[in-house]
């Protein structure tokens, strides 16, 4: 047993809000027992890359983080996390670089994470209303087991327009864990077009909701350049 004494993981700050929300907390407790002792990799590139502060969109998506989405969270250091390397679901190798031009909103979730599960039709949701050339909803499940079941999630939920993503190895979860943008499940990362993380949450939201809506808007109108 270490003696040293136990550290809390660092969440992300809110910016000018200060406390991120209840969300934060029950992703934490859903989520976090079942993943934070895992420490196997994939091969992943470190996410450790910084990227330049925009202040403007920044700003913008601090404003918007309200109501079903208050407990999204900028991060103290905007993150390169283009190289992080998952599979389709043709098995075949992609990472988030591979997207680069759109905006997205990453998501990791696994079958065993409840606020996970719940969460998921919402994304769907999104997807299909503001999925175009300029944003698209990225879903990376970490289920260590069997491709089925996963797979079957969507079957069993009627999730048609999300795209299936996977890392069996939760090398993606343990990369963004050491960059202090994750501690538990689910975990949701704002990408802007560059490849670069600008805020999160570690918890889940109602990504179909109105609020939600807005804050993308703000997302992909900075892709746009607009």
């Amino acid at each position: 047993m270490s003696d040293l004494p136990s550290q809390p993981p660092r969440t992300p700050k809110r910016g000018t809000k200060g406390i991120v929300g209840l969300a934060l907390l029950a992703g934490v407790l859903a989520g976090a027992l079942g993943v934070y002792v895992m420490e196997t990799r994939s091969g992943n590139a470190s996410v450790a890359g910084t990227c330049p502060l925009k202040d403007g969109l920044r700003q913008s998506l601090d404003k918007a983080a309200h109501g079903e989405v208050a407990a999204v969270a900028l991060l103290d250091q905007p993150i390169d996390v283009s190289h992080l390397a998952f599979k389709d679901a043709n098995g075949q190798a992609t990472s988030l670089g591979a997207m680069k031009g759109q905006s997205l909103l990453v998501n990791l979730w696994a079958t065993w994470c409840a606020p996970c599960r719940a969460e998921m039709p919402a994304l769907d949701e999104l997807e299909k209303t503001a999925g175009d050339e300029s944003f698209a909803v990225v879903p990376i499940n970490i289920d260590m087991g069997d491709v089925a079941k996963p797979k079957g999630f969507y079957e069993e939920t009627k999730l048609t327009a999300l795209p299936f993503f996977r890392d069996e190895t939760m090398g993606v979860f343990n990369e963004l864990k050491k960059a202090s943008a994750a501690v538990g499940l689910p975990v949701t990362l704002l990408v802007d077009a560059e490849g670069c993380a600008q805020a999160a949450i570690n918890g889940p939201a109602h990504w179909s909701s109105p609020d939600a809506l807005a804050l993308v808007d703000v997302l992909k109108g900075a892709g746009s350049g607009s």
